[in-house]
């Protein structure tokens, strides 16, 4: 839980978010870093808020891209933001992190048609909703391997991160995938 509450009842969350950047900036110094992350990797991750990627994963400042959607699905546009890493700014590895206890495995695509009835607009995207977060790693994987905008997929690993015990565990990808890449 934050205990970071606006402190009056007119000042918004992001009223403190843009004063704590006034107390970040009073302190920063431009640390001169080139756009192409150091250890030359992109990662795909849910955006759930319990999970501190880099802490996770031991990156620092300029590690690594991050992209970051509900679910980590590679969707077409995690697709575009690979395919801009990898062809602009020199990422080659692609690493995919999906959670235990996912709010997309207690969605359905029902709620694309309840969003539609409600504002009367279908959503053009799909919720990527699923129940066995281990296929859906394996479906963003093979996503990831097939595109034909990612010159780099033979670095591409999967990995649920349990949130109980911020411990990574890998997904193997299905063994066709594997073999049908390698002949590509």
């Amino acid at each position: 839980m934050s205990t970071h509450a606006p402190r009056f009842a007119t000042e918004t969350v992001t009223d403190r978010l843009v004063e704590s950047n006034r107390a970040y900036a009073a302190g920063f110094t431009d640390p001169g870093m080139d756009a192409r992350p150091v250890l030359r990797v992109a990662v795909v991750a849910c955006m759930d808020a319990r999970i501190d990627l880099h802490a996770a994963l031991g990156l620092e400042l300029g590690d690594c891209h991050t992209i970051r959607n509900a679910g980590g699905v590679v969707t077409d546009d995690t697709i575009r933001s690979l395919t801009i890493s990898q062809r602009a700014l020199g990422t080659r590895s692609v690493v995919l992190i999906h959670h235990t206890g996912c709010g997309l495995q207690t969605l359905t695509e029902d709620f694309r048609h309840e969003l539609e009835l409600e504002v009367g607009q279908r959503p053009a995207w799909a919720v990527e909703a699923f129940r066995d977060v281990d296929q859906d790693v394996r479906q963003s994987m093979q996503r990831v391997r097939t595109s034909p905008f990612l010159p780099h997929t033979d670095d591409v690993r999967g990995f649920v991160f349990d949130v109980a015990t911020g411990l990574l565990r890998e997904t193997a990808p299905r063994p066709d995938a594997v073999r049908n890449h390698s002949e590509v």
